[in-house]
């Protein structure tokens, strides 16, 4: 009797098909998504790493904090010009040229910023890093759409995005530690070093992209081909229920502009973050580098977990705004309380905490929402599209909190600032967005 239903259950198409699909798709994430979140992490670092630098070039260079802030922005106005045509190569060469192109490029440029010795030089790097750096995150995020249906982007999107929070953990202390140890080697200064050793690793990965990716499902060799069918249907079926394919329509889309708005406040949260940190700790009472990169890393390291979880969850229960909704305002909550007791070390990291958790969460959330509606050429340009004017936020945030520094002596007033983005997103988020994105039919 047994054996009988034993047999009725392993035949049962639905059960084979359910067992296939998590066998396939464990396949796919491990190939890529380890591989894909170390070069995010990398990206990142990249990206950020001047927030421990000024710890030592502001003054051995004579750097205001205006200028420091400006120069995080630039990086931004070089992404926002190049992303959009940098996803439109993407779709038309491929995810692994391409993002090979990427990644070698913008570690040479990083690196580079070890020769910075004038305001004008250090615009002008900041500039060029952004500018070959753009495309990186849409295309990885593009590359999920031709490799995951729609049921797993998720959890799928929020592990990629976990890279911030990784790179928030090991960052900090692997900065603050090169800065502190390699100061003075071979009559360098630590920040030199930190752009140097930081830069060569995107290089490095850059080959590993080339060898590793496939563009296409049917370009995987380690699939077979009853396995390369299945999936394919599987993310085909997914294309066919998106109503956007041509990037046209997509800037025609009302849904395109929220986001875009949405994703604004959400990058003006995270480079809040990410480029004002330190100082923020420094500011608060610490002043040893290496403890300042520990201690900023406890923000990332219960982010990092969090983000995971809720994406996890947003996938199981095919609920997508109220996670979004709220994670954005936990991020307004946290900076709130950053503002308030911006010179009380151990209040000042619950809220950095706080912040961090909510906004890097919804960081990776919000991904699955443009992917819900944008197929094919759409796809590739309409989520640059949305990433650029988002990071419009980056080119704002780190240049306001400079100038209210410089002005008042104290952040929190650029605090209060971003928190109050961050509120408008949720109300957006809430109430702005169109029904038939917020949960899974």
């Amino acid at each position: 009797m047994n054996s009988i239903a034993l047999e009725g259950s392993a035949s049962n198409p639905k059960d084979n098909d359910t067992v296939k699909d998590a066998a396939i798709y464990a396949k796919v994430f491990w190939r890529f998504i380890p591989l894909l979140v170390v070069c995010w992490v990398v990206a990142y670092l990249d990206r950020v790493n001047i927030s421990f630098a000024k710890l030592q070039m502001q003054s051995d260079l004579g750097f205001s904090d205006a200028v420091y802030g400006m120069g995080a922005s630039v990086f931004f106005i070089g992404y926002f010009f190049f992303e959009v045509p940098s996803n439109m190569i993407l779709h038309r060469v491929g995810a692994r040229v391409w993002i090979m192109r990427i990644m070698v490029t913008w570690g040479i440029a990083s690196a580079c910023t070890m020769f910075v010795t004038t305001e004008m030089g250090f615009y002008a790097i900041r500039f060029l890093v952004g500018a070959l750096e753009a495309g990186f995150v849409p295309g990885a995020l593009y590359f999920f759409t031709k490799w995951f249906p729609s049921d797993r982007r998720a959890r799928v999107n929020t592990i990629f995005m976990s890279g911030i929070a990784f790179c928030g953990i090991i960052g900090g202390p692997i900065s603050g530690g090169i800065m502190k140890y390699t100061d003075a080697a071979f009559s360098l200064a630590g920040w030199q070093w930190l752009f140097l050793l930081e830069g060569l690793p995107a290089v490095v990965l850059g080959l590993i992209v080339w060898k590793h990716l496939d563009d296409e499902i049917a370009h995987a060799k380690w699939l077979s081909p009853t396995e390369k069918q299945f999936w394919s249907e599987k993310v085909l079926k997914d294309s066919q229920t998106v109503n956007t394919h041509n990037f046209g329509a997509a800037l025609r889309e009302p849904a395109t502009y929220i986001l875009s708005l949405i994703y604004m406040a959400l990058a003006g949260g995270i480079y809040g973050l990410v480029f004002w940190m330190p100082q923020l700790i420094r500011t608060a009472g610490t002043e040893d580098v290496f403890i300042i990169g520990l201690i900023s890393s406890l923000p990332y390291a219960i982010a990092g977990v969090v983000m995971i979880l809720l994406g996890k969850n947003s996938d199981r229960t095919g609920e997508r705004r109220w996670h979004l909704a709220l994670t954005t305002l936990a991020g307004a909550l946290g900076y709130f309380i950053c503002g308030l007791y911006s010179g009380n070390t151990v209040i000042l990291l619950i809220g950095l905490t706080i912040a961090a958790t909510g906004i890097i969460s919804a960081i990776g959330l919000f991904w699955v929402f443009p992917q819900r509606f944008l197929g094919g050429m759409a796809a590739a340009a309409g989520i640059a599209f949305i990433n650029s004017i988002g990071q419009l936020g980056g080119i704002i945030t780190p240049y306001m909190v400079g100038k209210v520094l410089d002005l008042t002596g104290s952040a929190t007033m650029g605090l209060y600032a971003i928190s109050i983005a961050c509120v408008i997103a949720f109300l957006l988020i809430a109430w702005g967005l169109p029904k038939r994105l917020s949960v899974d039919s």
